[in-house]
């Protein structure tokens, strides 16, 4: 199902719990989850908003410069995937916090597994040191 504004989409499933995705924030989340909870209401089921949760948040940013995947990875191989082969991007697995990046040559930056934004903000501030060693010259 998905609705317009805010733009998300929303997956139902037969136990009564619902997926939503696609919002850019916590509060669009929250407010597209209880429109859905709404038209599944005015469809006559008894539809209740509880126990709403984030389970996984998405960040991306752009450091501005070129990196060296391979010096990365390399370096920082207990942490990290890299087939160039098969994935353009490094898969940065950080420890604490538990977050995921997929970090690409171009100096672009995908974050998620997030639980809540200060994960991101807080993975990120770890990376960028990181990243700025490996910077293309």
């Amino acid at each position: 199902m998905r609705i317009r504004e805010p733009r998300t989409t929303a997956l139902l499933f037969n136990s009564g719990k619902m997926v939503c995705t696609g919002a850019k924030s916590e509060e669009e989340s929250r407010l597209a989850a209880r429109k859905y909870a709404r038209v599944v209401q005015k469809l006559g089921f008894p539809a209740k908003f509880t126990e709403f949760k984030i389970q996984n948040m998405v960040g991306s940013c752009d450091v501005k410069f070129p990196i060296r995947l391979e010096g990365l990875y390399a370096q920082h191989g207990q942490f990290s995937h890299y087939e160039p082969e098969l994935f353009p991007g490094l898969i940065y697995r950080m420890l604490r916090p538990k977050i995921v990046l997929l970090i690409f040559v171009s100096g672009k930056v995908v974050l998620t597994g997030a639980k809540d934004r200060n994960d991101i903000n807080a993975a990120f501030e770890c990376i960028y040191p990181i990243l700025k060693n490996f910077k293309k010259k």
